[in-house]
């Protein structure tokens, strides 16, 4: 699972308590399809396939949290994604137990979103 020269300096200067578990997030989201890349967008780390897929929100002290731009209209099956609003969810985790246990579901949202994009390519 490669990882972007980007981003890589990020981390590098990135100042956040929980910049591991950040790191932890990103490589569960890298793993979960190759065909996902990373790059920054709102100077923080920005997942891509086909469009915007999630970015962190690097402020975030007392966990990590990752927001789904289109997540309202994703499956959640596990309910990872928290929010109300029409359009984005948002993703959140306390350490590395809370990120294991919520691998499979965060890379089945990931998967669920190369899915939607490849459904709307072919449909066009």
């Amino acid at each position: 699972m490669p990882t972007s020269q980007i981003v890589d300096p990020w981390f590098e200067t990135d100042d956040n308590p929980h910049k591991e578990l950040v790191d932890a997030v990103r490589r569960v989201i890298l793993a979960a399809d190759d065909r996902v890349t990373e790059t920054i967008k709102w100077q923080a780390p920005t997942f891509v396939y086909r469009g915007n897929i999630a970015s962190f929100l690097p402020k975030s002290k007392t966990h990590v949290s990752l927001v789904f731009h289109t997540g309202a209209s994703l499956p959640d099956p596990d309910g990872i994604l928290e929010g109300e609003g029409d359009t984005s969810r948002v993703a959140k985790f306390t350490d590395a137990e809370d990120l294991a246990r919520k691998t499979p579901a965060l890379q089945g949202i990931v998967r669920a979103w190369i899915a939607a994009k490849d459904d709307q390519s072919a449909a066009n």
